[in-house]
């Protein structure tokens, strides 16, 4: 009888669960399908065919599609990639005026796999009080409500404060892009063990939000929020994150194809994301797989 091969003897990436979720990625295609008038960069060509090779790569089958802000209301491309791949290992979180769209389209959209709506703040620039933004989260999660959607928000950390008092208002599950969007402190030595991630701002705010059991958040992006090259002024948010809420609301992404970021190698990422769950497989199952399948309500 051969043995079977001892986990810590596997390379980095064969830690990933067979039928993992990447989610958080974009396709984009300029040439075939415009841009948003105001659309604040211009990227290259991301098809869908390049997206499926790089998932392969990283040992990813599923994806959820996002909608990026360069396209702004016209999902037109991401709805195109969905239907190509199937509800049946792909979702999709769009975005859409809340003034203008329609239940019958959101029902439409809900019956390719569309499982959200984004409300992108950060990307854009904007920032709004929080009474703005009571009114407006009200208003996307009395519209999606009725189809048990996501409202995936993209905003900066400073935000969980007053997100702490909506979010148990609003009858829809949270997701919150890139870690919550943390601003880390300069010049962190790599050896610090010392880094306490309460002392920075919005932090207990997104823990609180976390045990309220309503909001999810990606570990994804790291490239937008660290200053240092092996991420040690994440890993104390990053771990935290993971000991409050790994096993139930933390979702891994690729945020392929790093925009802004284009020709990155995101498998040292993932190689430090395994890193920081240790040996806990059982963390590693969730954090990859599960957790994705209740946030995205993917049926066994």
């Amino acid at each position: 009888m051969t043995d079977r091969p001892r986990k810590n003897c596997l390379g980095p990436l064969e830690r990933i669960p067979t039928n993992s979720w990447d989610s958080h990625m974009h396709v984009i295609d300029p040439v075939n399908y415009p841009l948003a008038k105001d659309a604040q960069y211009v990227p290259k060509q991301h098809l869908l065919s390049e997206a499926l090779k790089f998932e392969s790569t990283v040992r990813i089958r599923n994806i959820v599609l996002v909608q990026p802000s360069i396209y702004d209301y016209d999902n037109s491309c991401m709805l195109d990639a969905l239907r190509l791949l199937g509800p049946q290992r792909a979702r999709a979180v769009v975005a859409f005026d809340p003034n203008t769209t329609t239940l019958s389209t959101l029902q439409e959209w809900h019956s390719i796999g569309v499982r959200g709506v984004r409300v992108n703040l950060h990307s854009v620039g904007k920032s709004m009080d929080a009474s703005q933004l009571d009114i407006i989260l009200h208003r996307y999660a009395d519209m999606i409500r009725p189809l048990n959607w996501v409202l995936q928000l993209h905003v900066s950390i400073a935000a969980t404060t007053a997100l702490e008092k909506i979010v148990p208002q609003l009858g829809v599950r949270v997701c919150l892009d890139h870690f919550a969007r943390p601003v880390l402190p300069e010049n962190v030595s790599p050896h610090s063990t010392t880094s306490n991630p309460y002392l920075l701002p919005g932090f207990k705010s997104l823990v609180n939000l976390l045990e309220q059991k309503d909001t999810f958040v990606k570990m994804s992006a790291p490239y937008r929020i660290s200053k240092e090259t092996d991420l040690c002024d994440l890993e104390p948010v990053a771990k935290e994150l993971l000991r409050v809420a790994g096993r139930t609301r933390i979702v891994f992404a690729t945020d392929w194809p790093h925009t802004r970021f284009e020709g990155l190698d995101i498998s040292s990422f993932m190689e430090k994301v395994l890193e920081w769950c240790g040996e806990d497989e059982a963390l590693i199952e969730r954090l990859f797989r599960s957790n994705a399948e209740d946030l995205w309500d993917v049926r066994a």
